[in-house]
């Protein structure tokens, strides 16, 4: 295992963002090092230490100070870093695709108040964590790219052009009163307590989703375990001072040397913790026609939207899963004496076991949820029906699929009309009656007069019911006729338009219903879970869609729209007399 140099026996530093990912494991890789004063920085309320912990105890003999620290105020950052020497801007939180000011208050203005504080207070090094994806266009391979590869003229990630604006800026502040400057880009960091990476696979582990092999399942990804970040930023510190002229100023690819098979990385992950590895390949041309529609939404969206946030990150999900990135080291290895610490298997087996309360032996089993029903039988009402439909009594479901499909022949495909099919069934039942009165009762129980009879009440609900559908149905055509209500209007113009579409067709959608009816509640029972996460995403797209048809609509046609919602509303209202 490498060992980090310390350039001066009583060095202080502060670490930006050190309750973050990556700013605890440099922190804890400082302290261990025994030579180093720490400040941490970060936007908490209050340092989050476990109790005799590294930290804590560093806390306890002033080795660690904590500042809380919003970086979009210089002032703060001054009081932070004021007699520092070095400054590690690990993470910066409060980032969100969700809304993207927010982000670029945080990223672009937060670097340049950190290289004002540090100018302003006279500190001498500047190391910036950046990301490998600052050169990744979302649409082109990247193999062993080096440091001479130019930004991309245009993003598919706004987070991402906003993290290489802030590298700018920091490479362009070296030398400026004195400030030595560099930049870190690791490629998909990974480690114990991932909130990025990892902790999405994990998150998905149980869905529909993480079953799916999206293109040619051989594209090549670099991993860095997080404990690697951390060393190199120690060993780019060091570097400033003894290699200045090769080091300032310059950016600096990070990885574990180790560019491995990304589905294999994930499948490790899963298999790690008892799920299953993905195992259905999604072709490429699928995807391809797929990445260009989420660009395209997620554009057309406002950037506030929830939804385009999720589709942003949908989005480079796939681009990261789909394309090959892998990335040169040399420069690193050469110019800051950077070596990876841990190796890749060593780091997947540390993430693995800290992500162990997450293993699929340790979850509840629906066997033991506290749970008496399944969500097809709370489609279903419990009862009878839930009971077909659900296949419990395998010969009862079975009896009735072939009554129906008897049923649906009989009334639907036999070439008879609807009165002479029912006419048939009637004459049917009656030949039956004829021979149960005919045979003796030692052969055939008889059918008892009570059974084949309705109560009065049962009859009077069932009259009830039809009047109230007639007198809602002339009150309908009342109202439609008078011509007043264009929404009503509109409504039942689709509907009839509707009726007359399946009258063509009828046969075939009963047909499939009947089909439906005795599959799809059998099938949701066993896979409800990544059904439910599918209809989400579905619905959120939906809603994403109609969100773009609304806008494209004429402002006439919108503003009809805006005022049958206002007298809907209006209508909803109790009239105070």
């Amino acid at each position: 295992m490498a060992e980090d140099h310390i350039p001066n026996p009583s060095s202080t530093c502060v670490v930006i963002g050190g309750q973050t990912f990556v700013g605890r494991f440099l922190v804890l890789r400082l302290l261990k090092l025994g030579n180093w004063i720490v400040r941490i920085a970060d936007s908490s309320p209050s340092l989050n230490v476990e109790q005799n912990s590294l930290v804590s105890d560093a806390v306890a003999d002033g080795r660690v100070s904590y500042f809380q620290v919003d970086v979009r105020d210089k002032s703060q950052l001054v009081r932070a870093v004021d007699g520092s020497s070095v400054i590690f801007v690990a993470e910066t939180s409060g980032v969100s695709q969700c809304n993207l000011y927010e982000s670029y208050m945080f990223i672009v203005q937060g670097a340049k108040n950190v290289i004002n504080a540090c100018r302003e207070c006279k500190v001498k090094r500047l190391i910036y964590n950046s990301s490998a994806d600052v050169v990744f266009d979302g649409s082109h391979h990247i193999r062993k790219g080096d440091e001479s590869m130019p930004y991309p003229w245009k993003y598919t990630d706004m987070l991402m052009e906003m993290k290489a604006q802030a590298e700018a800026l920091v490479l362009y502040a070296n030398n400026h009163d004195d400030l030595l400057t560099c930049v870190l880009r690791p490629s998909n960091i990974f480690g114990p307590s991932d909130t990025h990476l990892v902790h999405a696979m994990v998150n998905q582990a149980n869905s529909v989703w993480a079953k799916f092999v999206l293109g040619s399942g051989d594209n090549l990804s670099d991993f860095t375990y997080v404990e690697n970040v951390a060393h190199a930023h120690i060993c780019a510190a060091e570097a400033l001072i003894s290699r200045k002229n090769s080091v300032a100023g310059k950016a600096f690819f990070i990885t574990n040397l180790e560019p491995r098979n990304y589905w294999e990385f994930v499948s490790r992950i899963y298999e790690g913790l008892g799920y299953k590895r993905p195992s259905i390949r999604v072709p490429p041309k699928i995807v391809n026609f797929l990445l260009p529609l989420l660009r395209w939404t997620s554009y057309k969206l406002e950037s506030e939207s929830d939804v385009k946030g999720l589709l942003v990150s949908v989005q480079f999900a796939i681009e990261s899963s789909l394309f090959t990135r892998t990335f040169n080291c040399s420069a690193a290895k050469e110019h800051i004496n950077y070596s990876p610490v841990v190796p890749l298997e060593e780091g997947i087996a540390l993430t693995v076991k800290s992500f162990s309360h997450l293993a699929k032996s340790s979850l509840p089993s629906k066997q033991h949820q506290f749970k008496d029903y399944s969500k097809a039988e709370e489609i279903l009402g419990y009862g009878k029906v839930a009971d077909i439909l659900l296949w419990r009594d395998e010969m009862e479901t079975f009896t009735c699929f072939l009554i129906t499909c008897g049923l649906f022949y009989w009334f639907l495909l036999s070439g008879r009309t609807f009165i002479s099919s029912t006419a048939g069934l009637l004459l049917l039942a009656m030949f039956f009656l004829i021979v149960d009165s005919i045979l003796p009762v030692n052969i055939f129980k008889k059918i008892s007069i009570p059974c084949l009879a309705i109560s009065e009440p049962t009859m009077r609900n069932m009259l009830d019911n039809v009047a109230l559908i007639w007198n809602e149905g002339v009150q309908f055509a009342k109202t439609l006729a008078h011509g007043e209500d264009w929404s009503l209007f509109i409504k039942a113009a689709v509907i009839l338009c509707f009726f007359k579409w399946i009258s063509h067709s009828l046969t075939f959608l009963l047909g499939s219903v009947l089909v439906f009816a005795f599959t799809s509640f059998f099938i949701y029972e066993q896979y409800d879970d990544e059904l439910d996460q599918f209809f989400r995403v579905v619905v959120i797209v939906a809603k994403s869609l109609l969100t773009l048809l609304l806008r494209s609509l004429p402002p006439s046609i919108i503003s009809i729209l805006s005022a049958d919602d206002d007298l809907t509303e209006e209508q909803k209202q109790p009239v105070v007399k």
